[in-house]
Parts: structure tokens; C-alpha cells; sequence
């Protein structure tokens, strides 16, 4: 779970993990393109393969040969079980509040 929360402090991997959950089987080259069109990011083709490396590494995406090409997938059985899983027993060991009470009225100066 460690590796999925590192992997996911970059905003360049989260920006890399909606462009794919929007379309998956992506190659690095349609990534970069990307990056650069829809959110303006400008990174080297080499900076995007490291960030694909990391969220490969983290599980968070698997990469199949297409020929010459890699395509990229988003895998989100490390969010579902993993993550949820340890945020839902958070939940459950959090004292209800009542209605209208949000968290900065509950807490003292």
C-alpha cells in the first residue's frame, strides 16, 4: 500500500491515471501528446516513462505488447481492495457526528 500512496503523491502519475481510466490501452506517445493538449504539461518522453514505471511498479497500471508499441491499462484492484479497504476501517473506528457538524466547528482554537 506503501508503493500505491507513493506512486499517487505526484500529480504528473494522478494526471497519468485519469488519462487512462478516460481511455485505457494508451502508448507512451499518445500519453505525451496527452499531457501536453489536455492539462498543458510539458515533460520529456523520458519523464513520462519513469512516472509509467513507478505507477507499474505500484500496480496501479499493466503495460501489454501491441507489436512495436506498449499499451497502457489501468488497473484498479490496488484502489479498490488495498486503499478502500484500509479507509473504510479508518471509517469505522470514527465516532459519528452529528448532522450539520462539520469538522472545523467540532475542533477547539
Amino acid at each position: 500500500m506503501d508503493a500505491v500512496f507513493r506512486a499517487m503523491a505526484d500529480p504528473v502519475r494522478r494526471i497519468l491515471l485519469d488519462e487512462l481510466a478516460s481511455q485505457g490501452g494508451q502508448t507512451l506517445y499518445e500519453l505525451c501528446v496527452r499531457l501536453i493538449t489536455n492539462h498543458a504539461v510539458g515533460i520529456s518522453r523520458q519523464g513520462v516513462s519513469k512516472h509509467l514505471s513507478v505507477l507499474e511498479e505500484a500496480g496501479l497500471i499493466r503495460v501489454e505488447a501491441d507489436g512495436r508499441f506498449r499499451r497502457h491499462h489501468l488497473c484498479l484492484e490496488p484502489l479498490t481492495s488495498g486503499v478502500a479497504g484500509w479507509i473504510a476501517g479508518l471509517a469505522d473506528g470514527l465516532p459519528p457526528q452529528p448532522p450539520g457538524q462539520n469538522e472545523a466547528e467540532g475542533q477547539e482554537p
